[in-house]
């Protein structure tokens, strides 16, 4: 089954809940999952790019790039900015970084640190600024600051389930080559 790319996703923030620490939990939770799929798959696989797509290794070098604007955006709520800093649409970073020539243990160690670090800030918020809304740039919708960190871990597991995906798609290929 394919997901819906990102860019056409719609996103809904009603909860009137306090979901704050679930969803800090979730996020401190990323990295263990990403290294729990990936121990499992054949190193050859995290390199594979399908059908001029991101290959696994990109998908969390991705991940990784995109952590400080996810820290930057923290900044912007923490500083009552009406509007969240744009995020570069073009992916410039990940575009040029060849995380495909960086070893998956640097990648995996990396996206581990960096995380940790935005969860060490968000553990020392207020709640009020939890509540604080600014506009999302591109979205044009207020969002407040819980719901932009579930928005960053819909991101983290649109990226998994993208990396289960193509690990299915390339080990379905191989197995079809084998039995033919």
């Amino acid at each position: 089954m394919l997901q819906t790319k990102w860019f056409e996703r719609k996103f809904d923030f009603n909860t009137t809940q306090n979901i704050f620490p679930s969803i800090v939990e979730r996020l401190r939770g990323t990295p263990v999952r990403l290294e729990e799929k990936i121990k499992l798959l054949p190193s050859y696989i995290l390199t594979i790019k399908l059908d001029k797509s991101w290959s696994i290794a990109e998908n969390i070098g991705h991940l990784i790039d995109l952590e400080p604007l996810w820290q930057a955006r923290l900044e912007d709520f923490i500083n009552g900015k009406e509007e969240l800093r744009p995020a570069d649409l073009q992916n410039t970073k990940t575009q040029t970084a060849n995380h495909n020539a960086k070893s998956i243990s640097d990648l995996l160690a990396s996206f581990r640190a960096v995380r940790k670090e935005t969860v060490t800030m968000l553990e020392n918020i207020d709640e009020k600024i939890v509540f604080r809304t600014s506009l999302h740039p591109r979205l044009k919708t207020p969002m407040r600051m819980m719901d932009s960190f579930l928005f960053t871990a819909e991101h983290d597991d649109h990226h998994l389930a993208r990396i289960t995906e193509i690990s299915r798609l390339v080990l379905s290929q191989e197995s079809k080559h084998q039995t033919s």
